[in-house]
């Protein structure tokens, strides 16, 4: 990743330029970075072939309209902003089309709300899209520490949700204080042996298989996928692929939080800024990162021990 000058984008007739000022680091950045997993390639909405597919990464982004296409109404210069969009987060400007971009909630900051849309869309499809959440159900997250499954453990709370976290010892408390009613201890206890069953298990970190994960659930209980452990050449597609490949013949609904081809995302973040201003969900940081220091802070999240959201402040200065 290099640091590189560039011209200013022109917004297109239907697009709103926007000033950056804060943007995030996630899994779907670096593995668009990487090309990896290499399976990824041959499928639609990779990283790419042969090359990157993506000139300027970030996917979330947030800052104040600077322009406005010819076509574009209800947002004009100064107005500040939040979005999900499949690439040019890491950027001082970056054109967005109007139809992604949602105002900024009033009581987040630009870091926080950078913080909020790829992540916490991706908890919201999962949980009420397909999980079908409802009042009084019972949610398992595995994987409740990191920058998804902080938001999920928050949004099953707001869905009137019984949320059981799972993450390491060290964020045993993170995770209890932003709603969990129970925590578990991955290097303590096998969630799969508790003989605890929950309606919706929300498969984050990839640790169990789909097949063993069934265990936990009821018999009609949703089994989503959001992610899984990183691999050179198939995962975490592989993972993913397996547990709906079941679907067809289990009791259980076996799904994917799509949060790529999601055609809502404006919608939806405007049902996250209801929670966030109601004070239901906030945004779990844990770094923050100068625009300069990209690299370090997908390197950093790479890593995958980050509890809650890593984020960039995008500086004033000249460069893109």
């Amino acid at each position: 990743m290099t640091l590189t000058e560039i011209e200013r984008p022109v917004p297109a007739d239907d697009e709103v330029l926007v000033r950056v000022r804060a943007t995030s680091v996630q899994p779907y950045d670096w593995h668009h970075m990487r090309g990896q997993p290499y399976v990824a390639r041959l499928m639609p909405g990779g990283p790419g072939l042969r090359r990157p597919k993506f000139a300027i990464l970030g996917a979330d982004l947030a800052g104040q309209v600077e322009a406005v296409g010819k076509d574009v109404t209800g947002f004009g210069p100064g107005d500040e902003v939040f979005a999900m969009s499949k690439q040019g987060g890491f950027a001082e400007y970056g054109c967005v089309r109007a139809a992604e971009l949602a105002p900024k909630p009033k009581n987040l900051t630009f870091e926080q709300a950078a913080a909020v849309p790829l992540a916490a869309n991706t908890a919201l499809i999962a949980l009420r899209d397909q999980g079908r959440i409802r009042p009084g159900k019972k949610v398992l997250v595995n994987g409740a520490s990191g920058g998804v499954g902080t938001f999920a453990v928050q949004l099953a709370k707001a869905f009137g949700a019984e949320v059981t976290g799972v993450c390491s010892t060290r964020n045993v408390d993170l995770v209890r204080s932003i709603g969990a009613d129970e925590v578990i201890d991955y290097t303590k206890e096998d969630f799969l042996l508790t003989g605890q069953r929950y309606d919706i298990l929300l498969d984050i970190a990839g640790s169990r298989s789909g097949s063993a994960c069934r265990r936990a659930l009821t018999p009609k209980g949703a089994y989503v996928v959001v992610g899984g452990q990183a691999g050179r050449w198939f995962e975490p597609v592989g993972h993913t692929f397996a547990a709906l490949a079941l679907s067809p013949f289990v009791s259980q609904t076996m799904s994917l939080a799509d949060v790529v081809g999601c055609k809502q995302n404006r919608q939806n973040l405007l049902t996250l800024t209801e929670f966030i201003e109601d004070g239901k969900i906030t945004p779990v940081i844990d770094r923050t990162y100068p625009f300069d220091e990209i690299p370090e802070a997908v390197a950093y999240q790479e890593a995958g021990h980050a509890p809650g959201k890593v984020v960039v402040t995008v500086s004033s200065g000249t460069h893109q």
